[in-house]
């Protein structure tokens, strides 16, 4: 088994079929079947199911693929800090579900410190991922949220990630509209008086099993939902289709993107904990150490 090979099954796991994967990897597909068929002989298992209407992950194959992002993730850092031409700078990574506080803390960092060279990294992405960066070391600190009705699973996939969590803030529920929606002016109102337009929710789906979430009231059954992975999209759906989010209720004045938002409180409550990883017992590097005293700058229980 070797780097290659793994990369492979990754690509395959990601592309809706076996020539997809082999046109981005750019090799020929016999050659790409022969690889993985080389490895699955080699492990003793099947890692892809073949039929005729394509491929599909054995559960074996899961298994193996939730391994094998966590070895390509490792060995790409070593081969971002050690090997690669830019290996003389400064590094420092972030990983963050969709905070601007965390945005603001990772800039001042940036302001401050001021290094010579430097490569550094603010990923804003899905909670699975950021609990994967932080537990991988891929980033050195994650800022997450859980709500009541995720606080148990969240919290086990600390400990699964051998992560230690610091909460800063606990925020009450609200939702986002556009300034002419025709609730706007209003200081609270009912997911029931929202029934009639679409919720916008961050997509989470993975290849995993379990769903997560970054918003309140996640087991909540909406009539209309509209999911999306990218900010500027989800602002332009809940302006153009008079739709809504779910948030905390804390918009920045600084930025330009969300001055069209409106944030009203929500008369049903499932508070969000906001607050930061870390791997445990790992230490941090010196703008690791700043970002977080930034980030205290926000604490708030």
């Amino acid at each position: 088994m070797n780097i290659t090979q793994i990369k492979y099954v990754l690509e395959i796991a990601a592309s809706s079929s076996m020539r997809e994967a082999a046109t981005k990897l750019f090799i020929s597909q016999p050659a790409l079947s022969s690889s993985v068929k080389d490895l699955e002989d080699e492990l003793g298992i099947l890692i892809f199911r073949r039929s005729n209407k394509g491929i599909t992950l054995t559960d074996a194959g899961r298994e193996f693929v939730s391994y094998a992002k966590k070895a390509v993730g490792q060995y790409e850092i070593l081969e971002d800090r050690f090997i690669s031409k830019d290996s003389g700078k400064e590094r420092f990574s972030v990983s963050t579900q969709h905070y601007n506080f965390a945005i603001r803390a990772f800039t001042k960092v940036v302001k401050k410190r001021k290094p010579d060279k430097y490569i550094f990294t603010i990923r804003e992405t899905k909670t699975r991922e950021v609990l994967e960066d932080v537990g991988s070391l891929k980033s050195e600190v994650g800022i997450i949220s859980f709500s009541g009705a995720n606080e148990d699973l969240i919290k086990k996939l600390f400990r699964d990630y051998l992560l230690e969590f610091t909460p800063l803030m606990k925020r009450d529920t609200y939702v986002y509209v556009w300034k002419n929606h025709k609730l706007s002016k209003r200081t609270e109102v009912s997911i029931e008086e929202l029934a009639d337009y679409p919720c916008i929710s961050f997509d989470q789906s993975d290849n995993s099993r379990v769903y997560l979430t970054e918003e309140a009231l996640s087991d909540y059954d909406f009539p209309k939902m509209i999911k999306s992975d990218d900010r500027a999209t989800t602002l332009e759906l809940i302006a153009d289709l008079q739709g809504y989010s779910i948030g905390s209720g804390m918009l920045s004045d600084d930025q330009a993107i969300l001055k069209g938002l409106v944030s009203i409180k929500l008369k049903e409550e499932d508070p969000l904990t906001i607050g930061y990883i870390v791997r445990k017992e790992s230490g941090l590097s010196e703008y690791g150490e700043a970002y977080i005293r930034e980030l205290r700058k926000y604490k708030e229980i």
